[in-house]
């Protein structure tokens, strides 16, 4: 697949999931509008906050949390609007999701918690960590980048976007639920190798609101973070998905697309997974636990200005 086409079903995704089974967590629900948190593991120790893509809910990381759970307190959110979860008004969401998020984490006393984000979360991640570095700690982002259309075509702005964007948001907002559904049964395959879990996706999908997805998907394409990066300490890691690369070419373009996504912040790291597509935790799990790994072994607690 080229890197085209790539950009292309990224932007268009369907991302997925159900529920977590887990503790749903009390602390500041009533101040918290756009997403919804099931925690796992020790209440003490290091954190974990597990952030699903676009029309995804935190099922998408039940075998992480599940491995992780015994080693950090595991936070796993689902977004509002997305897989069944009511979606709130306004005319922006996702500033309201980092404003939200970021004040749980001050909230409940996180101490410079991983974050993880798959795709959306990704770039939401990206997000939080440019906007509080001094509170965060590593972040890791599963095919998702801090500018997306420039995936497509590296001279994108958020200004050209906006037309674009415009129609997108218009467009979802004309469709039904099971219409959002069909359309993620024909996309999801691009983005999921095993089709049991296209099935699991295509059901999130058709339970999301598509006027939030619409909603979601102009936002992201109209917001650049690619000169916000420099303002993360936290060290990174880019997990870029590659399955779709047909050779050792397009798999060097496609890895340099990827790196000049995040070439700007101070401690950023870019591995492909070549057997997986873009729901990596599910193609390829034992690359995409092995990459953790590796990375939260040698990341520091806390960044280097917040220690």
């Amino acid at each position: 697949m080229t890197l085209n086409a790539i950009a292309k079903y990224l932007l268009t995704a369907a991302l997925c999931v159900a529920t977590l089974d887990g503790t749903a967590y009390p602390a500041a629900a009533a101040e918290i509008r756009s997403f919804s948190v099931s925690v796992s593991g020790p209440t003490a120790g290091r954190q974990m906050i597990l952030i699903p893509g676009l029309m995804s809910s935190g099922d998408v990381w039940a075998e992480t949390a599940a491995r992780y759970a015994g080693r950090y307190r595991v936070h796993v959110l689902t977004l509002s609007g997305f897989a069944g979860r009511a979606p709130i008004g306004g005319d922006a969401f996702l500033p309201v999701v980092r404003d939200e998020l970021l004040g749980y984490i001050r909230a409940e006393h996180l101490d410079h918690p991983i974050i993880v984000g798959h795709s959306l979360g990704g770039f939401l991640a990206f997000w939080i960590a440019a906007t509080a570095p001094d509170i965060v700690g590593p972040i890791v982002a599963v095919d998702g980048v801090p500018f997306l259309a420039a995936l497509m075509n590296p001279g994108a702005t958020s200004a050209a976007m906006t037309p674009q964007a415009d129609r997108m948001r218009a467009m979802y907002a004309t469709l039904s639920s099971s219409q959002l559904g069909a359309q993620s049964r024909m996309s999801l395959p691009t983005m999921i190798s095993e089709p049991s879990n296209v099935e699991r996706a295509v059901a999130w999908a058709a339970a999301s609101d598509p006027g939030t997805v619409g909603r979601v998907m102009a936002e992201m394409s109209t917001t650049d973070l690619r000169e916000d990066m420099p303002r993360i300490h936290s060290p990174v890691l880019l997990i870029g998905a590659a399955k779709d690369a047909p050779d050792a070419d397009a798999l060097a373009r496609l890895t340099k697309a990827y790196e000049a996504q995040v070439a700007k912040a101070p401690h950023a790291t870019v591995v492909m997974a070549r057997r997986a597509r873009h729901f990596v935790m599910m193609d390829d799990p034992a690359f995409f636990f092995a990459a953790l790994d590796a990375f939260l072994d040698e990341a520091p607690a806390a960044p280097a200005k917040a220690r």
